[in-house]
């Protein structure tokens, strides 16, 4: 008896609800036609995110994000390193692709169709903004709304229809600052998407575990197989989120859950699958480490660690970093947000009542934005792209929450409902309703309307000022014997897919500034606004600082200008600004293949 009521119980949490054909007339149709509508119209917000793929993150934005200097170009250096200097790593410079290999290779395996390309680089990740969509619609059908009363309407009053899927998926399709982020080529889009097709996967890995005994032998077997199948997926995508960003450990709650209750709360379908995924996303993990990092680039995966391994939170400053944490959720939209937090707020009072066992998908949401949000407190770094990766599931959980309370006015105000108290519960409950539906109608037209603007207004200042940049070092490089075209700046991993110069960091590296310097001996140095300090000071004894040209850029008052300087090594004859043209060449120094490279160790010596 037991056993099969948790198996109907895993059942009736990851089915697709269904009614018979007969009652498939009058709200059913009408809830259909407008889930299509919907849909058609996030279709087209969607295919506005390919138009314009050059353009700058969009000016006079209320997210001001360092990612749009350098992040694209960072965690894509990789692979535009491979194409232009015939290998990924350069020893000292910044190398996070040693901890974070599976954006790299994703843009390695399109540059070799497409070439370098920053519109090719962006619109990959248009495209896992795509995939995404398709899984917030999938999961959400997989595991509808929470509410009993959606399944026990009477005919007419909409029941075994939920419109929450075709919500969320518009919601997100003209959200603008979804339009901002999922435009750079940054990891967050890759991580997100990789997070819900782990959702997908553990709710089908432990609803197939989770079969009943009345079920034939072969049955079974043939469905702990596919259990099985499910459970080896859900263990590389386990990996495969690691090995994206690696605060993807803090979604693993939300991914532990959903394998959990889809297995209807029984330990030993849980355990089985949980071995298997664990076991496999194990061993992809510990192989790439073991045979590709520790043996060669075990100091550029640490680095990455100590280098992002800071926190401002302290005692005296908890207080004010969790506020922070929770009201910069305002990013993604102040109206959307609030609806969101309300919802949330609703959800966990009502799974509490319930045991946490009403809807699986809920819970793993809501566990999904507690992980997340604990570690930006923790991080104290709140740039507005961390709240990508929250955007997604509080936006899920607006659609639910309010098609949950719409079902359920619905159903206490049809006539098989009315009972003494019931019409007061039944105005209140159509009240909420109304009051969620119009903030989500106000949240989507104005955010549909800020992202046509991004659209219809596209600008170019960035690219603009880094082709100007590679003109001015291919026209100048030729003023000095063996000048090097090589640019020296915190900005240049962008500008190199951008434009095609080399590059290295003046900011993140395994070697010091100084060291680098010595072994690289760049040509070029771009900063923005000022020359910093400490560049400076690591600059002046070796060069000469010659300020060659300026570029407006962006809208950002602390970096609105690029700033081109020409690197004279100190003991050669001044030069003005100047000179014949000549072709641009790789430095000699980075003209080496894979594990030619040499070690930190041997270029301190």
């Amino acid at each position: 008896m037991l056993l099969d009521s948790t198996s109907t119980l895993a059942e009736q949490a990851t089915a697709v609800p269904s009614f018979p054909p007969a009652k498939r007339t009058g709200a059913a149709r009408v809830a259909k036609a407008v889930e299509v509508a919907l849909l058609l119209i996030a279709a087209a917000f969607f295919a506005l995110h390919f138009v314009h793929l050059r353009a700058d993150f969009p000016n006079h934005s209320p997210w001001m994000d360092w990612a749009k200097y350098t992040d694209e170009g960072w965690y894509g250096d990789a692979a535009i390193r491979h194409y232009q200097l015939g290998h990924w790593y350069v020893p000292g410079d910044f190398n996070p692709a040693a901890a974070l290999p599976v954006w790299p290779l994703l843009e390695l395996a399109l540059f070799r169709v497409t070439g370098v390309s920053v519109a090719a680089a962006r619109a990959l990740t248009v495209v896992v903004f795509g995939l995404t969509l398709a899984c917030v619609y999938l999961l959400m059908r997989r595991l509808p709304g929470m509410w009993r009363a959606q399944r026990d309407q009477p005919e007419g009053a909409g029941a075994g229809t939920t419109l929450a899927p075709a919500i969320a998926v518009l919601l997100l399709a003209v959200s603008p600052f979804c339009y901002a982020f999922t435009r750079l080529a940054i990891l967050e889009p890759p991580l997100i998407l990789a997070t819900l097709a782990a959702l997908l996967a553990a709710s089908a890995a432990g609803a197939a575990q989770a079969n009943s005994p009345a079920h034939g032998e072969g049955v079974r077997k043939r469905a702990k197989r596919r259990g099985d199948l499910w459970a080896a997926a859900l263990g590389l995508l386990l990996a495969l989120m690691l090995l994206t960003k690696t605060t993807g450990v803090f979604l693993f709650p939300a991914i532990f859950w959903m394998l959990w209750a889809s297995g209807g709360y029984r330990v030993k379908p849980f355990v089985r699958a949980w071995l298997l995924a664990g076991g496999v996303g194990a061993a992809v993990w510990s192989g790439y480490y073991g045979l590709f990092v520790r043996p060669r680039y075990l100091l550029d995966y640490r680095y990455l660690f100590s280098a992002n391994g800071y926190t401002g939170v302290t005692p005296a400053t908890l207080g004010s970093v969790l506020h922070d944490t929770l009201f910069d959720g305002v990013w993604i939209g102040a109206t959307l947000f609030w609806v969101a937090l309300a919802a949330a707020v609703g959800s966990l009072a009502v799974l509490c009542a319930r045991r946490l066992r009403a809807n699986p998908l809920v819970v793993a949401l809501l566990l999904w934005v507690m992980g997340y949000a604990a570690f930006l407190a923790y991080h104290d770094n709140l740039q507005p792209r961390y709240y990508l990766v929250l955007a997604v599931p509080l936006t899920m959980l607006a659609a639910i929450g309010f098609d949950a309370v719409r079902a359920a006015a619905m159903g206490a105000s049809s006539p098989g409902k009315r009972f003494r108290g019931v019409g007061a519960g039944a105005r209140l409950l159509q009240l909420v309703a109304a009051i969620g539906g119009g903030a989500l109608v106000f949240a989507g037209v104005n955010g549909a309307r800020q992202t046509i603007y991004y659209v219809a207004h596209p600008e170019y200042t960035f690219l603009s000022a880094a082709n100007r940049m590679h003109d001015e070092v291919e026209r100048e490089a030729g003023g000095a014997a063996g000048h090097s075209p090589l640019l020296l700046s915190i900005s240049g991993a962008d500008i190199s897919l951008m434009t095609g110069l080399s590059s290295i960091c003046d900011d993140f590296g395994t070697m010091t500034l100084s060291d680098r310097l010595a072994v690289y001996k760049p040509g070029w140095f771009a900063s923005w606004n000022y020359v910093e300090d400490d560049k400076m000071e690591a600059l002046a004894p070796m060069y000469r600082v010659v300020r060659v040209a300026s570029f407006p850029a962006f809208d950002d008052p602390d970096r609105n200008l690029l700033i081109l300087y020409r690197l004279d090594l100190v003991g050669l004859p001044a030069r003005g600004v100047g000179g014949r043209r000549r072709s641009l060449s790789v430095p000699r120094r980075l003209r080496t293949k894979l594990g030619e490279q040499p070690t930190a160790k041997q270029l301190s010596h």
